[in-house]
């Protein structure tokens, strides 16, 4: 109760800030020219969705002319008055951004007619000042209001015990076969987790990913190798292959050579661990995480060997090596949703939950918009524009 009665508190005070937001700031009744002149219903505004100062000056042309007229200011309603720019007749609207916020601006406008210059009437006083709310970007906040209610929603759903249906990853699926097929040839597993840092979020889900391997490489009794290129990496890697043995019940299994640290050279690196592939021929090569040039060397290498490969990156340039040289690929956000797969954590699995619904929604919308826009309709595509 406590949850619903926030976020419908959040979402009023959202609703009451876009009504405050898009109401003009002072501004004048519309007002007529003297003697019925070509220009009417002039008006000035605060510019609405704008950081502050600038103000907009509205008006119409009753009679369709188009001439040239001067847009002029002043800080009091019997002038002195100043021109502030220029405009046609049929633009119907200029924004001045030479406006001070908070200070009051009335405006006129002038043109010329048979060798005199005419006036509107004044209008005003106007006052610039900062929109908390752009509501040219509603539709991003309707979208973030959505992934907030599913997100939360499938949260509670998973902490329930609810089933949550999360298409199968075939690569994910064949992590234990892998572990099983090296326990049962008798060879080594290597799981290299990239070349980058712990700054790169690709190195942090191939550790999520490691962490499950390593534990079934406990129960299971193989022996596993993690060779490393960044001194973080490095430490954060042994830290998990020892908590993972830990978690399987068999500490003393843990040898604290099963991770490595190499060098930081990047090809230095791959050479150390191509040569490691073809003299103690694995069974299974892990290679997830972020990748450059040496994902071709470590991918042709292991398959020389016959090892099983299992592959996982979100660096588009490295997918094609992986696809052609692995067995199982984890392509872009199949990496990133590993965690959640593997370890049914319920604030994980809501969150991967909530992303396909959104994504779902956002194809169907995608699929309408382009249906109604080739019968002439751009209602969906306004609505999906960002600006």
């Amino acid at each position: 109760m406590h949850v619903k009665a926030i976020l419908m508190a959040a979402i009023c005070c959202i609703a009451g800030l876009a009504l405050l937001q898009g109401a003009p700031a002072l501004a004048s009744s519309e007002v007529t020219a003297p003697g019925g002149s070509a220009l009417t219903g002039l008006l000035v505004e605060d510019t609405p969705s704008d950081g502050g100062g600038s103000l907009t000056v509205r008006w119409q042309t009753p009679g369709g002319e188009v001439f040239g007229i001067v847009i002029e200011r002043s800080a009091s309603p019997d002038g002195p008055f100043e021109q502030v720019g220029d405009a046609t007749s049929l633009d119907g609207a200029f924004d001045d951004f030479t406006a001070t916020d908070g200070t009051a601006y009335y405006y006129r406008l002038g043109w010329l007619a048979g060798g005199d210059t005419l006036y509107t009437g004044v209008a005003g006083p106007g006052a610039a000042r900062g929109n908390w709310f752009r509501r040219e970007r509603t539709n991003a906040l309707v979208l973030f209001l959505l992934m907030f209610i599913l997100v939360n929603l499938y949260i509670r759903r998973a902490r329930k015990g609810k089933e949550l249906y999360i298409r199968r990853i075939a690569g994910l699926s064949a992590l234990d076969e892998a572990v099983g097929r090296a326990t049962e040839m008798g060879k080594k597993m290597f799981y290299i987790p990239g070349i980058m840092s712990l700054s790169e979020i690709q190195t942090i889900a191939s550790l999520s990913i490691l962490a499950h391997v390593a534990k079934q490489s406990a129960i299971y009794g193989a022996t596993l190798e993690v060779p490393n290129t960044d001194p973080l990496t490095f430490t954060a890697a042994r830290e998990t292959v020892k908590q993972a043995y830990m978690e399987a019940g068999k500490p003393d299994q843990f040898k604290e050579e099963m991770v490595t640290y190499i060098t930081y050279d990047q090809f230095a690196y791959a050479a150390s661990v191509s040569g490691k592939m073809v003299r103690e021929r694995p069974a299974t090569n892990f290679l997830i995480g972020s990748f450059y040039a040496e994902a071709l060397i470590f991918a042709e290498t292991g398959q020389s060997i016959g090892a099983i490969q299992i592959a996982g990156t979100a660096d588009v340039t490295q997918l094609p090596f992986f696809v052609t040289a692995c067995d199982y690929t984890l392509m872009g956000e199949e990496l990133y949703a590993a965690s959640a797969y593997l370890s049914r954590e319920p604030v994980l699995l809501g969150s991967i939950k909530a992303q396909d619904v959104v994504k779902a929604i956002l194809l169907a919308v995608t699929g309408a918009g382009i249906i109604a826009y080739a019968f002439g309709w751009s209602i969906v595509r306004d609505l999906l524009t960002a600006r």
